[in-house]
């Protein structure tokens, strides 16, 4: 990695990156929704085949931001590619470069393992960060709507009928 300020996360790091985490949902002011836990993040990302990767910005032996992430596949690029589930630099840190050096850090990734794309979803109202990944070169992908499934719509899709349905 280019920046010193940027290495994988370690498991020492786990309980700092959840506090992240929670930040980051007071930001996006959805607080309420958020459930990590420091054993969840861990056996996230170092289980013996974890799903979950991550990085973090680390200054002066603290660590102030992070990016978690995880493989997606693209059937017509036919490779993977990083789908950034989370970035975050706390306020005091912003501007220093932190988020453009781990958005690079994953950009590397994917170019040394020959992966096709590095996406990742960004709130209508955040321009900040709409402007910082615009002048990235990053492109807003307008003509797609995100939809979800969970709580008790994702329940009832995955359960079996009840008899008589």
């Amino acid at each position: 990695m280019t920046d010193p300020r940027i290495r994988r996360i370690r498991a020492e790091d786990v309980p700092a990156v959840v506090g992240l985490v929670e930040e980051l949902a007071e930001y996006e002011r959805a607080r309420h929704e958020c459930h990590l836990t420091a054993e969840q993040l861990h056996d996230a990302l170092f289980r013996p085949s974890p799903a979950l990767f991550g990085h973090v910005a680390e200054v002066d032996g603290r660590v102030v931001g992070m990016a978690l992430w995880f493989l997606n596949f693209s059937t017509w690029r036919g490779t993977h590619g990083i789908y950034l589930e989370d970035l975050y630099v706390q306020p005091s840190q912003r501007g220093s470069g932190l988020g453009r050096a781990l958005l690079q850090a994953l950009a590397e990734e994917c170019v040394a393992r020959g992966y096709a794309r590095l996406e990742w979803w960004v709130l209508d109202w955040n321009a900040p960060a709409i402007g910082f990944y615009k002048s990235l070169g990053a492109l807003p992908m307008d003509e797609w709507t995100v939809f979800r499934l969970t709580d008790d719509s994702l329940t009832r899709l995955g359960s079996p009928l009840e008899q008589g349905d």
